[in-house]
């Protein structure tokens, strides 16, 4: 299989909805996130994620940051929220921010991979949102191997994983840091990870 390229300015109206379904059903692709480039499949499908993991050469035992187009699409992994944490949530979103959230059913195990707890984005980014949409939950992890550094543009991407994947998005190089990571913790947050975001000190513990 030979990869294909799309530039990002291709990547509308029937295109999106094509690729999104693409990826929804199986297939791996280097796509432009809110933040990096990053290697996504659909989370709910276990095969698909395993073979992420392979392919970045990650350590199993650590889970990777998911996707969301909603705090609705967290629900449906099984995790429990209170009202009130659903509107702090509601509150930093979107935004290059990732929360780590208590995830402890059995059945996304690998997922979470045995931490029970998973780490969620809503991008600040529209036509990822409308991605989003479509394919449900995606895991989104830096397109690079553990350890090295992440694919800026494309071509550092194909160096990493050639034809492995179904598809590139091209949006030229990217730059921006990683994101802010935080853990939620009732209904404040703690930061882990100094990234992308600033988060104000009124959600914080």
């Amino acid at each position: 299989m030979i990869s294909q390229t799309f530039p990002l300015s291709e990547i509308a109206g029937a295109k999106l909805t094509e690729i999104a379904e693409q990826i929804k059903d199986g297939a791996i692709a280097v796509i432009p996130t809110d933040t990096i480039y990053g290697i996504v499949g659909s989370a709910l499908n276990s095969k698909t994620v395993e073979k992420i993991y392979k392919l970045r050469k990650r350590n199993s035992s650590k889970p990777m940051i998911l996707l969301v187009e909603s705090e609705k699409q967290i629900l449906e992994l099984g995790v429990k929220l209170s009202a009130g944490q659903i509107e702090l949530l509601s509150k930093i979103w979107p935004n290059p921010i990732s929360v780590v959230i208590d995830a402890p059913s059995q059945k996304f195990n690998y997922l979470h991979r045995g931490k029970q707890s998973l780490a969620f984005r809503v991008p600040d980014n529209g036509w990822l949102l409308e991605l989003l949409k479509i394919t449900g939950p995606i895991v989104a992890p830096s397109a690079n191997f553990e350890g090295k550094d992440p694919a800026r543009d494309i071509e550092e991407a194909r160096e990493y994983f050639n034809d492995a994947v179904e598809f590139y998005i091209d949006a030229g190089e990217l730059k921006s840091k990683a994101s802010t990571v935080v853990k939620l913790e009732g209904s404040k947050l703690v930061v882990l990870r100094k990234g992308a975001a600033k988060i104000s000190d009124e959600f914080l513990k």
